[in-house]
Order: C-alpha cells, then structure tokens, then sequence
C-alpha cells in the first residue's frame, strides 16, 4: 500500500533519504558503510547489494533476458538495453557543455570532452605516444608489433588499420568518392583530390631547405 500512498517511513540515519521497506533503507546504509556481504562464488568479486551481484552473475552465466522490441538484439542489463534503443529513437540526452554537441550514450559524451580538455589518458609502453581514446591507442600499437589484421579479399594484401584497407579496395572497385569542386576530376584519395586543388590555387606549400 505504501507503493501507492507515496508513504515512506524508514529514514537513513546519515544521509536523510526515506523508503518505503526496512530492506531498502537496510541495503542503502550499505553505501555509507562500504560493507559489501554478497560474494561472488565464481570470481570472488563482492557487491553491496544481491540484486547486484544477480546482475554481475550473468557475465558467468552468458544469461541475456532483455531483449530489443526492434531487432531482437539481447543484453544482460536493463540500461545496456535502454541505451541501446536510443539507436532507434535517435535519442540524445548526453550533451557537450562547450559546443553543444550530443550523444546517446555518456560514454561517448566522456570521449567527446576530452578534445576540449586535451586529455589523453591512454599510453603507449614502448614509445610513450598519448590517445584520448583506447581504439586508437589500439590501432597504434600495431605499428610496433607489425600486425595486421585486416586483408584484401581481392589481393590477399594486408593492413594495420581498416581505414588502410578501404582505401586499397578503392583500387580494385575504381570508386574515386573525392571531386574537385573546380573542374570535377575524381580522385579514390582525399590526399590526392588536395595535392591536385593546389594546381588550381597555385598554393607551394613545400620549400627548399
């Protein structure tokens, strides 16, 4: 009944926030104690509250009970789903207080702030070159372990970065996406289309030493 009277007579002793159980003010007094009594039996990791580590648990179990109305994709959180369906909504509530950019997910907001921050938390260990994103620092790397994953299925050659690949196929496909807006020549290169606008500004970038 309290559910619909709105009544909350259990109160927290440090912080003043109210509920409607005594389990609920029970588990909350848990975030001022830092006391964490629910263990993980298959890593050990320990969590405040059982609806926590029943949550935690699908990571083990591969368990995924929600699943997206619009393609069926499934997730083992209720708000992995719910940012998710921002894709379809096109919903963007994360918003950038410098430019006014938004997002759908804070994740990408977080991102997004560090070109006004300048922040590059993400290292190399064998040169010490700094990212703002971990996918780049990722995509560095492979210029010291010389991998490459990505393959041309036409020629069988090889690349460190996808973006190196679509750029090859281009060779394959004939695509030339970059015109000239001066005189229409097309170009499979955005380097190229601007090597070939300075035949028509007359720009010499490149000086003797």
């Amino acid at each position: 009944m309290r559910r619909h009277t709105g009544e909350k007579p259990f109160s927290c002793s440090e912080c003043g926030k109210r509920f409607n159980q005594r389990g609920s003010l029970n588990s909350h007094k848990r975030s001022h104690t830092g006391e964490k009594p629910f263990s993980c039996c298959e890593c050990g990791e320990r969590f405040s509250r059982r609806s926590s580590l029943n949550m935690h648990m699908r990571c083990h179990t591969g368990e995924k009970p929600f699943s997206c109305s619009e393609c069926g994709v499934k997730f083992n959180k209720r708000g992995s789903l719910n940012s998710h369906m921002r894709i379809h909504t096109g919903e963007k509530p994360f918003s950038c207080s410098e430019c006014g950019q938004r997002f759908n997910q804070r994740c990408n907001l977080n991102t997004h702030i560090r070109i006004h921050t300048g922040e590059k938390p993400f290292s190399c260990s064998e040169c010490g070159e700094r990212f703002n994103q971990r996918v780049n620092l990722n995509s560095h790397m492979r210029i010291h372990t010389g991998e490459k994953p990505f393959s041309c299925s036409e020629c069988g050659q090889r690349f460190n970065q996808r973006c190196n690949l679509n750029t090859h196929i281009r060779i394959h496909t004939g695509e030339k996406p970059f015109s000239c807006s001066e005189c229409g020549k097309r170009f499979n290169q955005r380097g190229s289309l601007n090597s070939h606008k300075r035949s028509h500004t007359g720009e010499k970038p490149f000086s003797c030493s």
